[in-house]
């Protein structure tokens, strides 16, 4: 079926951004991978090439546009090739939003030229160690001076993503203890200098997949944050990550769907060329039933998720339905990448084949932006249940 969801300007965007992976990431890739993030200087490439000002406003050196599909379409076209752009996907896709809607006009001069062009890269800092998803139960604290010119912020934050390059993080953290009836209360946002005193990157941590993504630990050991830097106001962070998490899960229902196609579209040309018993395997019907049964499991994720793009675009994807999409989504991705590796026989195995590194860097989809358990707890409540 001929997709309606993109327009032939965002065609025209993705034979950039694909002959830009073809010529540019796909060579060094493998490198990237062994060293386990990308360089420093590829934000600056994708700073030219325009990939982070789409979403932002002209004034800024942005392009303006306020839609998701342009980030949509780096996804599908990243995972096309098996490549990732390491932590930048944090910084738009995460990062913007907040800056967008809750900074000040004195603070948007300030950071968001350097955003566009690559100078100055966000992270975002919520989870931490022995929290999990309870975002309500963080002990980062974040306390006012006496002469309320700055905060005094002291904690952890784990599996930060972009975590070893960002130059800027938004750190959530507590700047008055739980209500009696809210124990989300409490919580602020800070956009905090990463070379501040005090500020320590911890472990890059050693993950199963997405292995060029820079992920860290980081502690704060009494940083002075100028009271300016406070994103939002105080005590309201709680509900300002709530208004992002709905863009966060269809971004990984887009991810996780495009990944499923990449998956087919290796294992196809696997089956193609490899040849078992006299004959290549894409002769034997088992390879033919799989190969079909992944497409239309494929085709019908892409659905959602063009549905959801939509709904998103016109303010209209609500929590439970950007829930159901991810957790569709990332289940059908599992099966489809699974049964594409089983193809690729022993090779599907060895990490120097696509689809290794890409069943690896799919797994953590059912886990970030909330577990499938979560998602189901969410639809379910939408279901009054």
């Amino acid at each position: 079926m001929r997709r309606t969801v993109f327009n032939e300007d965002h065609e025209a965007f993705r034979e950039i951004v694909r002959a830009f992976i073809e010529a540019e990431v796909v060579p060094v890739y493998d490198e990237w991978a062994a060293k386990g993030e990308v360089p420093r200087d590829f934000y600056y490439q994708l700073g030219e090439l325009g990939v982070f000002g789409i979403e932002v406003d002209e004034e800024y050196g942005g392009a303006g546009q306020a839609s998701f599909k342009w980030q949509a379409i780096l996804s599908e076209e990243t995972a096309r090739a098996g490549v990732s752009f390491g932590g930048s996907s944090v910084h738009v896709a995460l990062c913007l939003p907040y800056l967008k809607a809750y900074a000040t006009e004195e603070q948007k001069k300030r950071w968001l030229p350097d955003f566009v062009t690559g100078r100055t890269m966000f992270a975002i800092a919520m989870t931490e160690p022995g929290t999990g998803s309870d975002l309500a139960g963080m002990r980062t604290t974040a306390k006012l001076s006496e002469d309320g010119t700055h905060y005094v912020l002291n904690g952890a934050k784990t599996f930060i993503t972009g975590g070893v390059h960002a130059d800027r993080v938004i750190v959530c953290a507590r700047t008055a203890p739980p209500a009696a009836d809210d124990r989300r209360f409490g919580i602020s946002l800070f956009v905090v200098d990463t070379t501040s005193p005090g500020y320590a990157v911890g472990r890059k941590l050693d993950k199963l997949g997405l292995k060029t993504s820079d992920t860290a630990e980081l502690s704060f050991t009494d940083v002075k944050v100028p009271a300016d830097d406070l994103l939002g106001e105080e005590n309201k962070g709680f509900s300002y990550l709530g208004t992002n998490l709905p863009q966060e899960r269809l971004g990984i229902a887009v991810g996780a769907t495009a990944q499923a196609k990449a998956a087919i579209r290796f294992a196809q040309q696997y089956v193609a060329d490899r040849t078992v018993f006299g004959k290549p395997v894409a002769a034997f019907q088992n390879t033919k039933f799989e190969l079909a049964a992944c497409k239309a499991e494929a085709d019908a994720a892409e659905a959602v998720c063009d549905r959801a793009l939509e709904a998103h675009d016109a303010g209209e994807l609500s929590a439970a339905e950007a829930a159901s999409a991810k957790l569709f989504c990332t289940e059908v991705a599992h099966r489809v990448i699974d049964r594409c590796l089983q193809l690729h026989g022993g090779y599907g195995y060895m990490n120097e084949y696509p689809i290794a590194r890409l069943y690896a860097d799919n797994r953590v989809n059912r886990i970030y932006g909330g577990t499938s358990e979560v998602m189901k707890m969410i639809i379910a409540k939408d279901m009054g249940l």
